[in-house]
């Protein structure tokens, strides 16, 4: 396959890591977060500065420094993940959304104000590392996970505070514990995703994770089905494949219709998605 194919592939591989993440803690656990991106930015900054030093220093391990920095990403994005959904989870609803969009935006105007991880030049000349073998390893990796945590008691735990978080309390299980565990994990596995995105983009700019890039994760998300496992890699990986389809036309017009198209498959996707809803209730 041609470098561009390869490249494409990669990039919906890391989307589908991402969307499979939110979906654990948005999907299975019922809660609401908008700012997935800012633990894709931890991550991708916490391994491309690791590999950065590692270029420098110890140039001929850079195949053991990658899994390396790729790990610690999704440490530190999970630390960071832990910091935040202590004291913000009790929220629920449209506060804890509007909570996490801001932890998100916080996170990247501190790294837009960071020099030394490039502020807001970015960070450039990351060794080129990804590829798509690794991304389907971690990706597969990541998935086989998920599926584990979900069929777990964990995953039964997540989904009855998702059903009813006061029976499920009534029964013993800790709100706050379990609502934290599905955050930190899926930080973790954004903070994976970045990595791997960092090292095929090679440059990291602040602006690349902001509000949008969000939004577009939980589109994804919604359009292949809230707590939906192979939806979300299904919508994952059209969604990429759509958008860069859609660039010759843009080319064309000098029109970004992306987000339109975007917004006209969501709604397209909630109409059916309520009128199948209304015509199993009237069967019922």
């Amino acid at each position: 396959m041609s470098s561009y194919l390869l490249s494409l592939l990669s990039y919906a591989g890391i989307n589908i890591i991402l969307v499979a993440s939110l979906n654990l803690i948005n999907g299975y656990t019922g809660m609401f977060s908008l700012g997935h991106a800012g633990f894709m930015a931890v991550g991708a900054y916490t391994s491309a500065w690791i590999t950065n030093w590692a270029m420098f220093n110890h140039p001929t391990w850079m195949l053991f420094w990658f899994p390396v920095s790729l790990l610690s990403g999704a440490i530190t994005a999970g630390g960071v993940g832990f910091l935040v959904g202590l004291p913000s989870l009790r929220l629920k609803g449209d506060y804890l959304a509007v909570v996490t969009l801001g932890i998100g935006e916080i996170i990247r105007v501190c790294i837009l104000n960071f020099e030394p991880l490039g502020g807001a030049r970015g960070m450039s000349d990351i060794p080129h590392l990804s590829s798509i073998i690794w991304v389907v390893i971690f990706g597969a990796t990541i998935l086989y996970l998920l599926w584990r945590l979900i069929h777990s008691p964990y995953g039964r735990s997540w989904m009855s505070l998702r059903e009813d978080e006061i029976a499920s309390q009534a029964m013993g299980v800790s709100s706050l514990r379990y609502k934290t565990t599905a955050f930190v994990w899926g930080a973790a596995f954004a903070g994976i995703a970045g990595g791997l995105f960092a090292h095929e983009l090679r440059y990291l700019n602040p602006g690349i994770f902001d509000f949008n890039r969000s939004f577009e994760i939980t589109l994804m998300l919604v359009l292949g089905g809230l707590g939906n496992f192979w939806g979300a890699v299904i919508s994952a990986s059209a969604l990429t494949l759509l958008k860069e389809a859609l660039k010759p036309l843009q080319e064309i017009t000098r029109i970004d219709f992306r987000m339109i198209i975007y917004a006209l498959v969501l709604i397209s996707v909630m109409i059916i998605k309520a009128k199948w809803k209304w015509k199993r209730h009237e069967r019922t």
